[in-house]
């Protein structure tokens, strides 16, 4: 992998890098056009795979074992999410394969946002409000009172750059925060719960903000949402499959649970019926970090790992 990885990016256009895109983004193709040999999926065969050196990935798409053995020279992951449970990350670590992420710290702010954004949406019933007004309801009745989002008690799960990140935000609207994670974080005041669903128990607010990993996927299920209650209100920005969907929607339609918003899903971009047509729930299409500023700095930090990978300087997000 030495040898190769001293591959200039400028070389002749015959001797040139190919770096397979899984998502070809606009903004994408013209940093890298010029400096690499650029592969889409659909141009991907028995051909061309051995020529791949490079993969730039999306959460989308898995980089599973059939992937890998399919391109036996490949050397760098550059994925432009923060997220990395589609890659195999084990079998890329046993070949030597680098891997990087989108975890750009705009990205950690752009999420966050969303996370409150959500949280006083679905408290204060924003949605709901705008429909009632849509209607031309207000001439004829009052809007149903909310709930005060301000001052309420904020649980966390997974204290993370992220975690931190809402965390902050939250104290802004002086919220009492506590949070829920693997260990105690000694450098941070907010109160520390060692079960999920005693930290449910004792908040208004959970807003999900961990890895999606095998010990995490459905960690959020029935027992999470009884303990909210029927006035909690469930905030999801990290993977959809770290809840049961199918258990919030039935807590949501028996209103043991308050309400929810949702960035993300289990099976994106399809979305359960009975969610899409809830009151008490608020969504948006995994679009936490979609801004014009976080989604150019993402495609900026793949192409500056892309870059410093083939010249064998150090990666600026390394996963493994």
């Amino acid at each position: 992998m030495g040898e190769k990885r001293n591959a200039i990016v400028d070389s002749p256009e015959s001797e040139k890098v190919c770096v397979l895109l899984q998502i070809p983004l606009p903004r994408l193709v013209q940093q890298l056009e010029g400096r690499f040999h650029l592969l889409r999926m659909e141009d991907l065969d028995s051909s061309t795979s051995s020529r791949v050196w490079g993969l730039v990935s999306t959460n989308y798409s898995p980089v599973d074992r059939s992937l890998l053995e399919f391109l036996p020279n490949l050397q760098i992951i550059c994925n432009c999410a923060v997220g990395v449970e589609h890659i195999d990350l084990d079998l890329c670590g046993g070949r030597g394969i680098g891997v990087t992420n989108g975890a750009h710290s705009q990205v950690t702010a752009d999420t966050a946002d969303m996370a409150i954004l959500l949280m006083l949406a679905s408290i204060r019933r924003v949605c709901s409000a705008h429909k009632f007004m849509q209607s031309g309801s207000w001439s004829l009745n009052s809007f149903p009172l909310a709930r005060k989002a301000s001052g309420v008690r904020v649980g966390i799960v997974g204290l993370g750059q992220i975690g931190r990140a809402i965390a902050k935000r939250a104290v802004g609207f002086n919220s009492i925060v506590s949070y829920f994670g693997p260990t105690k974080k000694e450098d941070v005041s907010y109160a520390y719960y060692s079960g999920v669903v005693d930290l449910a128990a004792n908040s208004n607010v959970l807003i999900i903000a961990c890895l999606l990993s095998k010990d995490t996927r459905h960690m959020i299920g029935k027992d999470v949402f009884d303990a909210l209650g029927p006035t909690g209100t469930l905030i999801n920005v990290a993977r959809g499959a770290v809840v049961d969907e199918l258990e919030l929607t039935k807590a949501l339609v028996a209103k043991r649970l308050g309400a929810a918003g949702l960035d993300v899903f289990e099976k994106e971009p399809y979305v359960c019926g009975e969610l899409m047509s809830m009151e008490n729930v608020v969504l948006s299409p995994h679009a936490g970090s979609g801004t014009w500023e976080t989604r150019t700095a993402v495609v900026q930090l793949v192409v500056d790992n892309l870059n410093a990978f083939f010249t064998g300087k150090p990666l600026l997000s390394a996963v493994i």
